[in-house]
């Protein structure tokens, strides 16, 4: 293996630099030891860096690419932004030609589709929430009490309104002691169907500026709860901001959006 790489940072659901969700994205022809994916991805200090490893010609029937994805603390099982982010990376930087990657991942088989208007779509499995009492570590971590929440892979918090989400000051400490993954507070929006903020302190990502995997729960609950249509875009009220158009087909969610490419280094490893 090299002792160097290239590193592309990219900024994911935004068709401007400093816009949407920064990502990491970095390819190698065999994995690396995990404690070198780890640490790379406490130094990059960015909510996920997103590694890839192109399928060998014997793997080519069933994946393009193998991926994986690490915040500063922890893998994780799915990771929207990252993926498209990683999409993007493949069609603008590699040259890859087809237009649909099918990346193998700890949450089964995604993709990654180019669209003739310049949009990247991610299909992804949609995630089916339960109902439950509202935790009191969760109102004392948010500072006010839910009209209802949601169970996926985090907890879904639904709020009164689009302001009561965007006047959040939540105590991270508090959330950090909630058992799930993080707290995705949601409400519906006013020039969007529907708005959220997403806090993940367990994996040393006190607020994700756009968040694709929250997508995959929301979109199915605000399908249901405002009865228009399969298609509905989810603005995300992050400092950053960004925007996802969600296709909620059956037990899949389609995520749809841009990218752009704001920096492309060279990583020296020590191998």
């Amino acid at each position: 293996m090299s002792d160097s790489i290239t590193m592309y940072q990219v900024d994911a659901f935004t068709q401007q630099v400093f816009g949407g969700n920064p990502a990491a994205v970095m390819i190698f022809d065999k994995w690396p030891q995990e404690s070198l994916m780890r640490a790379m991805a406490m130094e990059n200090n960015l909510s996920e860096t997103a590694y890839l490893r192109p399928a060998k010609a014997h793997e080519l029937n069933s994946f393009d690419y193998e991926l994986r994805w690490f915040t500063p603390a922890a893998e994780v099982d799915l990771c929207g932004h990252a993926t498209l982010a990683s999409g993007h990376v493949l069609f603008q930087h590699v040259g890859v030609s087809q237009q649909t990657i099918r990346f193998k991942t700890r949450s089964g088989m995604l993709t990654v589709t180019q669209l003739a208007s310049g949009m990247l779509e991610l299909d992804f499995p949609a995630t089916e929430l339960t109902s439950v009492s509202v935790p009191t570590a969760l109102i004392g971590g948010l500072g006010v009490e839910p009209q209802e929440v949601w169970l996926g892979f985090d907890y879904i918090a639904v709020m009164a309104n689009e302001d009561e989400v965007r006047r959040l000051k939540p105590d991270m400490k508090a959330l950090r002691q909630l058992p799930e993954r993080g707290v995705v507070v949601t409400a519906k929006g006013t020039t969007h169907d529907f708005v959220s903020r997403c806090f993940f302190p367990k994996l040393e990502v006190n607020e994700d500026p756009v968040t694709g995997s929250a997508h995959c729960q929301l979109a199915p609950y605000w399908q249901a709860q405002l009865n228009r249509g399969n298609v509905l875009t989810g603005q995300q009220l992050s400092t950053r901001g960004g925007v996802i158009e969600c296709e909620v087909i059956g037990s899949r969610v389609k995520l749809r959006g841009h990218a752009v490419t704001y920096m492309t280094a060279t990583v020296h490893l020590a191998l």
